[in-house]
């Protein structure tokens, strides 16, 4: 510790190199040590409340489908929730179900590539509980699927599927195709392990039970059509169909003249001059023959002239096509 105590004869001659300038008093701040950090930009969660906003209208419409079809199905009262949404890569997604679960690969026509649907099998016991007529009690002890259990599943699947097809209609029109069905997740290759997918979970619950089941599309699927699903083109398709309706209305509202005409002929100006009354002009057509009727002097129909209730009236048959008029 002495060693560490200066001399008075050191004392003196630093505070005369402080007087004289010989040392400098003036601490530089250190700049921090720069460090640099893995940053794995596949695992940061892309904004999908912005990319793909439009699908929340297919969640909420989804599960007040289901609810309704499995209700219907089974009758028995269900309850159908959207759960949560977010974007994870594949192999972390499959990893976390155990064997047996009900795994159903599908497509998206037109969309390229495979979608997933995932049953946890707490949910596929009870909902096959509840087909064969029971209240969905809990299964104490897991195993295998049996052979009509995997029946019921893909009848259950292609319930699930069908009605998220349906809720689709609304931002994009698909249609979902079966393709393969799996109970092990180390056999489900649908794609790499690092390829980014987007998973929504919904909930099914009754007064017995409850399970979740998860849909994993993938973002390389989806991608092609995000500009279609995102906020900015729902707001304008909301604008255009507004927009549509009012003219619509405008047009149902909107006064024409139509015109039955019971037949023609050609005749000369001298001819004309020279009418005289009781003179008889023959037209084109007969008694027997349709006759056509025009919208704001447009062939529109064709029918047959008559009488209803002492009111003259023409009985329309068939609609003109243009390209019969610009033949004739």
């Amino acid at each position: 510790m002495a060693d560490n105590v200066l001399s008075q004869d050191e004392i003196d001659a630093l505070l005369t190199a402080m007087d004289s300038g010989e040392v400098d008093l003036k601490v530089e701040d250190e700049p921090p040590e720069a460090r640099a950090e893995a940053y794995d930009l596949t695992s940061q969660n892309i904004m999908l409340r912005d990319q793909f906003s439009a699908l929340e209208e297919v969640y909420d419409k989804y599960s007040g489908l289901l609810q309704s079809s499995l209700s219907s199905l089974l009758q028995q009262s269900f309850e159908v929730k959207f759960v949560s949404t977010e974007m994870v890569k594949f192999g972390d997604f499959i990893q976390a179900f155990s064997n047996p679960t009900s795994f159903t690969i599908y497509a998206m026509e037109p969309l390229t590539g495979s979608a997933l649907l995932a049953i946890e099998p707490g949910l596929v016991f009870s909902m096959i509980d509840c087909m064969f007529g029971g209240k969905g009690k809990p299964l104490k002890q897991r195993r295998e699927f049996t052979p009509i259990e995997n029946g019921m599943i893909r009848r259950m699947s292609r319930e699930l599927l069908g009605d998220f097809e349906r809720a689709w209609e609304r931002v994009f029109s698909i249609r979902i195709i079966p393709k393969k069905s799996e109970t092990k997740p180390e056999f489900v290759h649908m794609v790499s392990p690092d390829e980014l997918m987007i998973v929504i979970v919904f909930s099914i619950s009754s007064d017995e039970f409850s399970g979740n089941f998860h849909i994993c599309l993938s973002y390389r699927m989806l991608e092609p059509i995000k500009e279609k699903l995102s906020s900015r083109y729902l707001r304008a398709k909301d604008t255009e169909h507004a927009f549509s309706d009012r003219i619509q209305k405008i047009l149902e509202e909107t006064e024409v003249q139509m015109i039955a005409e019971l037949g023609h002929t050609v005749h000369t100006f001298g001819d004309l001059l020279s009418l005289q009354e009781n003179d008889i002009f023959t037209l084109n057509t007969g008694p027997h023959d349709p006759i056509t009727v025009n919208i704001e002097s447009v062939p529109k129909y064709r029918g047959y002239p008559g009488i209803i209730n002492g009111n003259r009236a023409v009985e329309l048959t068939e609609t003109i096509i243009p390209e019969e008029i610009a033949s004739e």
